[in-house]
């Protein structure tokens, strides 16, 4: 029996940080009324603020690639707080 090769999937970085030790949060956010949030037990990656006509597709998109800058580049992205 030929062995099926792993799901390819689309947010890699997002399935890696929850399948690990992390977690991501989409919503309301203080006064921000969407936001997409990405930390693991010792730090936030990405804060980000859905922007204007932005679909929640592209909202995962750009937190998906926020997760992996912050791995590779050690750059945190924060649009929430000043």
């Amino acid at each position: 029996m030929k062995k099926e090769p792993p799901p390819i999937t689309r947010f890699k970085n997002i399935d890696d940080l929850v399948k690990g030790n992390g977690d991501i949060t989409i919503g309301r956010v203080g006064p921000v009324q969407c936001a997409a949030v990405a930390a693991d037990g010792d730090q936030q990656f990405a804060m980000l603020v859905r922007r204007p006509r932005e679909t929640l597709d592209e909202l995962l998109a750009r937190l998906d690639a926020a997760i992996g800058k912050a791995w590779d580049e050690q750059e945190y992205i924060d649009e929430i707080n000043p």
